[in-house]
């Protein structure tokens, strides 16, 4: 941790110093720095506060590491043959891919949530430090269910050099109490909270509304309730309270957007312009493509869904020269499909031509679409993921008449974001209408003839398409709870799923967590890795807390 908090106090130097005494606010005053304020304004703040939850400019935040753990849960694998990640291997070496929830947590929120939030409080803008908490709370369980152990209790300590981890039992009691802390203060109106304020450092996120902030913060809370699913502890009331409270319709989804410039960093992270698609590699592998399991899903081949092609194919994914919607197996890559049958790139690049995956970029979107345009929205968390996270808790309680109006709830939710939000660029032939929608739930493979019939298989893997591409983090969140390949009824839950050749350093067992960022933690801290087990080869197959009983 000693290079993140060293960093942070470059990027805040005359911040942390502002404030300690009487004596250094008398030379701030008197010899300020010319190149920074020694206080800034949090309207300033939250706007990077807010890209990093997608991906800043800096090239940090949560979609940076999608790219490896999407491989994890197959919505993405490497075009070329077998990637380490495609085969559930962790991060070796000197390497810090999959360490952007890390960096982002600890160094590009870090700091700068914890003054936005102290220099909120002082000018009684609650909405601020409402939103500053939720955020904090957003981020802390992100790295927890990324990482496992993490640094809690010392991580913002600046007198520090080594830090001591906490458990992720602590952790997520940490989240809560910062949720409602969170809502405490988004719900204060005196002093200086005015929502034409709050929009000002707001405008790529809810524009100011802080009853949409206040749902954001109902969501994360109905997360961490929903992820103990395994534990004596689980309350599946509390995950139906939170989902109640949380995002009910899509105009409540939470989406970051963008300005979409000439400036790199004011574009979707997936997009053309800023190319990082292409250069998420590892060893020789390059290049992001759908997964077969991903596209099985969507286009008949998988068990569950057999021969019924889902609308949504066309907009979540790329079709091929012959007009099908395949996808690149874990361990081939998209050298053992026929050359007329191997999926464009996220960008529309046809691969038909060469048998050497073409990862480049174009020159523009035109034919770009979903989430992989320069201007297109990242969801962080919507309605559909609400609704079904709701209709899983009601299915584990018993009451499956609830549960399938709720599972209706997230697909109808689905097919709504994604013709409301993301039908640009999408073929003529394959534009979604009111009757294909009705069409497909109403097949007797999505919606059974009672609730009866209703399964897990039924909501986790409408849940895995709903949230494709953006929800990585919670579907392997999911995918972890399940163990990848766990029954109920007699059925795999995630039917067709099949685990991929094993990493070498895996042995005989599947990727439950990420190791913590070596540019900090195995330079600076490694007594505490040794300490928590992290320095062995196979730390990342140790099953989560989360996860287990």
């Amino acid at each position: 941790m000693r290079k993140i908090h060293i960093t942070v106090l470059i990027l805040l130097t005359t911040v942390t110093l502002g404030g300690l005494n009487s004596c250094s606010k008398k030379i701030d005053d008197s010899y300020r720095n010319p190149n920074a304020d020694v206080k800034v304004p949090v309207e300033q703040i939250l706007p990077n506060a807010i890209a990093t939850m997608a991906g800043n400019g800096a090239g940090h935040g949560t979609l940076n590491d999608f790219r490896f753990i999407g491989k994890y849960i197959q919505n993405f694998a490497f075009a070329s043959s077998g990637g380490q990640y495609d085969k559930m291997g962790g991060t070796t070496g000197v390497s810090d891919n999959a360490a952007s929830i890390w960096r982002t947590h600890y160094y590009d929120l870090g700091q700068n949530l914890v003054k936005m939030v102290l220099w909120a409080e002082e000018e009684q803008k609650w909405n601020y430090v409402g939103v500053g908490k939720a955020i904090q709370a957003w981020s802390w369980l992100s790295l927890t269910d990324m990482h496992g152990d993490v640094i809690l209790k010392e991580a913002f300590n600046t007198s520090q050099l080594t830090f001591k981890y906490d458990s992720q039992a602590d952790v997520y009691a940490y989240v809560r109490q910062l949720c409602y802390e969170a809502i405490a203060n988004l719900n204060r109106t005196d002093g200086a909270s005015t929502a034409a304020n709050l929009a000002i450092g707001d405008q790529y996120f809810y524009g100011g509304d802080v009853n949409k902030w206040k749902k954001f913060v109902y969501g994360v809370l109905a997360r961490s309730y929903n992820h103990l699913s395994n534990k004596s502890s689980y309350s599946a009331d509390s995950v139906i309270k939170y989902c109640d409270l949380s995002i009910t319709n899509i105009a409540e989804d939470a989406m970051v957007k963008y300005a979409a410039t000439s400036v790199s960093g004011t574009n979707n992270y997936f997009g053309p312009l800023r190319g990082n698609l292409n250069s998420a590699s590892i060893g020789t592998e390059t290049g992001i493509r759908q997964a077969s399991y991903s596209a099985n899903l969507m286009n008949g081949s998988n068990p569950f869904f057999a021969s019924l092609a889902d609308p949504r194919a066309w907009y979540l994914l790329r079709g091929n020269v012959n007009g099908t919607i395949i996808g690149v197996d874990m361990n081939a890559g998209q050298s053992g499909i026929t050359a007329n049958d191997r999926p464009e790139n996220f960008h529309g690049i046809s691969q038909a031509a060469s048998s050497t995956p073409n990862n480049s970029a174009p020159s523009n979107d035109l034919n770009c679409r979903y989430i992989f345009r320069n201007n297109s929205p990242t969801p962080i968390m919507t309605a559909t993921e609400i609704a079904f996270m709701k209709a899983e808790a009601l299915y584990k309680k018993g009451d499956k008449p609830a549960a399938l109006a709720s599972y209706l709830n997230g697909i109808n939710f689905s097919f709504d974001m994604l013709t409301t939000t993301f039908g640009v660029n999408v073929p003529a032939a394959n534009v979604i209408t009111p009757a294909m929608k009705l069409a497909y739930i109403n097949n007797a493979a999505v919606t059974p003839a009672t609730a009866a019939g209703l399964t897990l298989s039924h909501i986790m893997l409408q849940k895995y398409i709903a949230l494709w591409g953006y929800g990585c983090l919670e579907t392997w969140t999911d995918m972890r709870r399940y163990h990848y390949t766990d029954s109920d009824a007699g059925q795999q839950v995630y039917r067709g799923f099949v685990v991929p050749t094993l990493f070498i350093n895996n042995g005989t067992n599947m990727v439950y967590r990420v190791r913590p960022r070596y540019n900090s933690e195995y330079i600076w801290n490694i007594n505490e890795l040794n300490r928590i087990g992290a320095v062995a080869l196979d730390y990342h197959t140790k099953p989560m807390w989360f996860m287990e009983p």
